[in-house]
């Protein structure tokens, strides 16, 4: 049964809201994002003394008057963020979990409908494999945002284990310093995901990492002989698959690997920058998107 948190409610608490950018925009004019270069906005920022060449219309007369120089009125540029959201469709993100599934899809719709409010561009890519599909383009406006919500919501999350690095480095559509790169996972993978991350760094880009996981993952109830499989196998007799005695010391051995995972995971953003926050799917999504993402510095 499809879970949704998706409704006016839920875009309606987002309007008052806008994106927080750490690092300068590249991008288009016309956008609402304030940058330190000088343009054509009507926001003052700065005088300079007039040089050859310059535009007479931008001098300041009153205080030529004053001190018998030329000054130059300097304006701030405005500039328009593109907004890409990577959505891992991993089996293990919700074929056998609708509450994970629509915490995945609830986390891009707010971001890109944060980018869209905000007069920013936004592309949906969904991962799977080593193959990146966007079936919706370069999403511009309200308009063209809600006619791809449906497509989202249809979203189906049985994909084989996600190679996060191919995908996102293949990309075609991937463009170097404007704006912010969003990756939905919940990084339980055997791929190299830091190697996406550096890229996109390289790329000068900002980056998001949203991990999403369950209680079930955090904390596994599971004791004595059970039957184990891999919901992104594609093969049943796959080596992944084992009926085994589920003991303490493999539930506290389970405990410190995923506790080394998350530690490894917060110190590698840590160190580069990079904004970080783990959604679980018990608590009210309202908590994490707008508590999390504020508290992170991604939203204002």
């Amino acid at each position: 049964m499809k879970v949704s948190y998706l409704n006016d409610k839920f875009f309606s608490r987002l309007e008052s809201l806008s994106f927080n950018l750490k690092s300068e925009l590249l991008g288009y004019f016309g956008g609402r994002h304030l940058v330190k270069t000088h343009g054509q906005t009507v926001e003052f920022s700065d005088y300079r003394e007039y040089q050859l060449g310059d535009d007479i219309r931008r001098i300041d007369w009153n205080l030529f008057s004053r001190f018998e120089k030329y000054f130059l009125k300097l304006f701030t540029d405005e500039r328009q963020m593109k907004v890409q959201i990577f959505i891992d469709c991993s089996a293990s993100m919700g074929r056998d979990n609708p509450q994970k599934q629509a915490y995945a899809v609830a986390s891009a719709a707010a971001i890109g409908y944060l980018a869209v409010h905000n007069m920013d561009k936004v592309t949906f890519n969904f991962m799977s494999g080593n193959k990146t599909e966007n079936p919706f383009g370069t999403i511009i406006g309200k308009t063209a945002f809600f006619s791809a919500i449906s497509g989202l919501e249809a979203l189906d999350f049985d994909g084989e284990d996600t190679d996060i690095k191919t995908c996102i480095t293949t990309d075609r559509d991937m463009s170097r310093g404007n704006g912010l790169s969003v990756i939905i996972s919940d990084f339980f993978t055997e791929y190299d995901w830091k190697a996406a991350v550096d890229y996109l760094l390289y790329m000068k880009r900002q980056v998001l990492l949203v991990q999403v996981v369950t209680p079930e993952e955090l904390d596994p109830t599971y004791d004595g002989r059970v039957s184990l499989i891999d919901s992104e196998a594609v093969d049943s007799a796959d080596p992944k698959n084992m009926k085994l005695r589920i003991t303490r010391a493999m539930q506290k051995a389970y405990e410190e690997a995923l506790r080394d995972h998350t530690l490894d995971m917060k110190s590698f953003c840590n160190k580069r920058g990079v904004q970080f926050l783990s959604a679980r799917t018990d608590q009210p999504i309202e908590k994490v998107l707008f508590g999390q993402l504020i508290k992170a510095g991604i939203m204002e």
